[in-house]
């Protein structure tokens, strides 16, 4: 089986270190060679021509970005980029996805050789992710052993009834690997009376407040991270913040946003499947939902359930994902009827709302 060839790109030699020897260690990955600077990955790139690019942000001679704008348009390939958990960092990579860069890892401030060796399955998942997300399919061995899977239920018990439907639609989403950006597709074509939109996104917490200030500039809606016990209102998007799950409850008078710091689902916190269930007991059939891409199957489960409920479904298809993970996943399950586009999707779930009726809603209880 062919491995994924990688070349290392970071100024600190200690980080070309740490990467190079956690990648070798998984049986699916050859790491080719290592840079210190855009200069020299640029000829590496044409000597090596390797598999996936991990590529710090800040380097000598060129920035990280300035290299990533002239590598997408001279010799697309897939980039994970490697980035400090600050927030000017923060902003650095959420551009860099803009860009074209596939995924981001969180560059630990301090005790790097310990900080990485934590990270280190999910550190070559996504080297491993990013290869796939390349137009010719690539095989990989085995999967490294991991931690077992919570459910949703960790978090909130499924209720034993359909959940009825709110006063009015509400949008919700689920996004991970590539989601910035399509998440960004979906905000920008909203008007500024669009129902509210709930987004929970695969993010570490010191992102998600640069990412939902991003969204923000550039949406007609007012996008916000979310806080606990933040009433939901039409035109407002609310972004599930990095270190919490995001859940919608009805407290007798309205709909507000709740934040669980309840276990990870799925291997996430926050996770698309605790959305989608919360809203399945308290909205039902007034709620419009989508899965966008993303590695890994959380929200498929989440967006079934609403679909029995009686909401609207649908995903995003695999030609404008990134990776078709988790809104494959959703598909195989039968979680959603339709298949669109991530530039047709806002559109349609706005279609979709306008046809939305509802009668009174649920309280479910949190676990």
């Amino acid at each position: 089986m062919e491995r994924v060839r990688v070349l290392v790109v970071d100024d600190s030699a200690l980080v070309r270190k740490l990467m190079s020897t956690m990648l070798a260690c998984d049986p699916g990955i050859e790491v080719v060679g290592t840079a210190a600077d855009p200069l020299i990955a640029r000829e590496k790139i044409k000597q090596l021509d390797p598999d996936v690019l991990t590529l710090d942000v800040e380097m000598p001679r060129m920035d990280g970005l300035t290299f990533l704008e002239n590598l997408m348009r001279l010799r697309p390939m897939p980039v994970v980029m490697v980035s400090s958990l600050t927030t000017e960092g923060a902003d650095v990579t959420l551009r860099a996805l803009e860009l074209g860069a596939v995924d981001f890892l969180a560059k630990p401030s301090s005790d790097l050789a310990s900080s990485f060796g934590d990270s280190a399955l999910e550190i070559c998942a996504k080297v491993k992710q990013a290869a796939k997300a390349k137009p010719r399919a690539r095989t990989t061995v085995r999967r490294l052993d991991v931690a077992p899977r919570l459910s949703a239920d960790a978090v909130l018990p499924r209720s034993q009834t359909a959940g009825s439907r709110g006063g009015s639609p509400i949008i919700a989403i689920g996004a991970s690997t590539g989601g910035t950006e399509a998440v960004r597709v979906v905000l920008e074509a909203m008007p500024p009376d669009a129902p509210p939109i709930l987004v929970t996104q695969h993010i570490p917490a010191a992102f998600s407040g640069p990412f939902a200030a991003r969204m923000d500039r550039c949406s007609a809606m007012r996008v916000c991270e979310a806080r606990d016990g933040q009433p939901i209102q039409p035109g407002h998007a609310y972004i599930a913040p990095g270190s919490h799950h995001l859940l919608v409850m009805w407290d007798g008078a309205k709909y507000v946003c709740r934040l669980h710091d309840g276990p990870p689902v799925n291997r996430h916190r926050p996770s698309v499947d605790v959305l989608f269930r919360s809203l399945a007991a308290s909205a039902g059939a007034a709620t419009i939902a989508a899965l966008l891409t993303g590695m890994g199957d959380d929200g498929a489960r989440g967006l079934l359930e609403l679909r029995q409920a009686g909401a609207a479904t649908l995903v995003q298809d695999e030609p404008s994902s990134v990776v078709w993970g988790m809104p494959g996943a959703a598909w195989k399950l039968g979680a959603a009827p339709e298949m669109l586009p991530v530039d047709h999707i806002a559109a349609r779930l706005l279609a979709l709302a306008r046809h939305t009726h509802s009668p009174a809603p649920v309280a479910p209880a949190l676990g």
